[in-house]
């Protein structure tokens, strides 16, 4: 290829970071909108873990459809079903359908995501450059972050929520053309090995079992949610077992001997069942809570989409001194820094106090991202390369979709021990009303103070969880490296 050719095709990679940044942040946006619209508050763990599921499920699929049909390919039938997705969300009138659709959208989200970092790994064989080339990447996502609550508000407030999902059509089908255009795949050597389908089916079953297992936690029967929850894990039992025999492995058991990559994996899982929080419930902490509309709400994203360009940067060049897991702990820290605030602030808390602490979010996961995307990659073995990318990006989503599940969970329960704690005189109709700053102003004004404090609890107590669980990656970090230290001078 040429280098003009190269130029374009990573322009229309990137415009798959740029619609992923636009559907986290606009979605964000709206979904105090959708869940008024459709009454659907207690749902709300179920509208972002249904997404996050079918990415959960499809990621590593991708990967091997990749090998056998071609990157190209692959990417574009992912890039049709996320717009084919967010087609059928715009059009949905009701929870059950928006759900369907927004899994199908997650389906294909699972390969327009990760495949483009499995192509960079064809185009630029040098890690620095490879390296460059994923901070622009993270560039565009920000771009689209920044621009994404501006523009989701702004539609939400003139025209309404179905609108926010038409954005990524054109988008959508820019980047399909340019890739078909431009695209020269390198030639490899057909695969020539079986479908690993009964993996791949355990697989499938064993995460929908177990995460429909966790989102009933506290609104379905104890010993069905036991039952659900046992049978996952079994499954995921059963699925490293059949691995070991199977010609051509979903999810290779060799990733896991790996010492190096199996650190790296447990840093991505906590991190980003951490971070996903700030996401989906700040900006119903600004509508809810401090009565802002939805443009003003949707503020809350850019400065972490700032600073998430900023930390980008600055984590490869640092690493070189510092070493990655310093880096990496650098960014806890000020993930540390964002949530503690949370954790601690009270339900009237600054509108300003939320930026500052959405700016050290977004450049503790800056920092993190980048560092961690590329060790994965250099820590495989060059076989492994494309599915440990892949089962990077499926455990980052895995644990997105487990945690947005139990922090719904936190939030359900909160807001139905507040309506049985009020003798009936608050509703969670009426909490789905207050979560959208238009509908609040229907509210009774003397149950107002009320009802915030009822949605302030659940929003505290997920803060907190995810506050632990960075706790636990800090504990992590620092556990290995001074493992690491040890072995070291035993050496010498």
């Amino acid at each position: 290829m040429t280098h003009k050719e190269i130029f374009i095709v990573t322009a229309a990679l990137l415009l798959s970071n740029a619609m992923a940044g636009l559907d986290a942040t606009i979605i964000n946006t709206a979904l105090p909108s959708i869940v008024s619209d459709l009454n659907a508050i207690q749902y709300m763990g179920w509208i972002v873990s249904v997404f996050l599921l079918g990415m959960a499920i499809a990621t590593p699929l991708w990967s091997k459809f990749g090998e056998r049909v071609g990157n190209r390919k692959a990417y574009q039938l992912a890039t049709v079903l996320f717009a084919i997705g967010s087609l059928l969300q715009a059009i949905s009138r009701d929870v059950p359908f928006f759900l369907v659709a927004r899994a199908l959208m997650g389906i294909g989200a699972g390969g327009m995501n990760t495949m483009p970092f499995i192509i960079y790994a064809d185009l630029y064989k040098q890690p620095q450059r490879r390296a460059r080339i994923i901070g622009y990447a993270t560039a565009s996502f920000s771009a689209a972050s920044i621009i994404g609550p501006l523009i989701g508000g702004w539609i939400v407030d003139v025209f309404n929520w179905h609108w926010v999902f038409y954005i990524n059509l054109p988008i959508a089908l820019i980047s399909i053309v340019c890739i078909q255009m431009f695209f020269k795949e390198p030639v490899k050597t057909p695969v020539g090995k079986k479908v690993d389908y009964l993996g791949a089916g355990i697989m499938i079953a064993g995460l929908m079992t177990l995460l429909t297992g966790i989102q009933m936690i506290g609104v379905g029967s104890t010993g069905f949610i036991i039952v659900l929850l046992t049978a996952g894990f079994l499954l995921l039992a059963l699925l490293f077992k059949v691995e070991e025999t199977a010609e051509d492995p979903i999810i290779p058991n060799r990733l896991f001997k790996n010492h190096a990559l199996v650190v790296d994996f447990l840093l991505f899982a906590l991190l980003w069942g951490a971070f996903i929080a700030f996401n989906i419930y700040v900006p119903l902490w600004a509508q809810g809570l401090l009565g802002l509309s939805a443009f003003i709400g949707g503020m809350t994203q850019i400065p972490g989409a700032v600073t998430n360009f900023a930390g980008s940067m600055t984590g490869p060049f640092v690493q070189p001194q510092l070493g990655k897991y310093n880096v990496v702990a650098l960014g806890t820290l000020a993930f540390l820094i964002s949530f503690g605030g949370l954790a601690f602030a009270n339900a009237d808390t600054p509108f300003m106090l939320l930026l500052i602490l959405g700016a050290f979010e977004g450049f503790g996961l800056g920092l993190c991202f980048n560092v961690l995307q590329i060790s994965v990659q250099e820590d495989a073995e060059k076989q492994d390369v494309p599915i440990a990318t892949s089962f990077a990006y499926l455990l980052r989503i895995l644990s997105q979709a487990f945690m947005s599940s139990l922090y719904g969970v936190i939030m359900t329960r909160s807001l139905m021990q507040g309506v049985s704690a009020s003798n009936g005189t608050i509703s969670i109709a009426m909490l789905n009303q207050l979560s959208d700053s238009k509908s609040a102003n229907n509210l009774p004004a003397d149950l107002v103070p009320s009802m915030k404090n009822i949605m302030f609890q659940g929003l505290h107590s997920i803060m907190m969880t995810a506050l632990i669980l960075l706790g636990l990656a800090l504990a992590f970090n620092l556990g290995t490296q001074f493992t690491l230290s040890i072995k070291k001078a035993d050496s010498l």
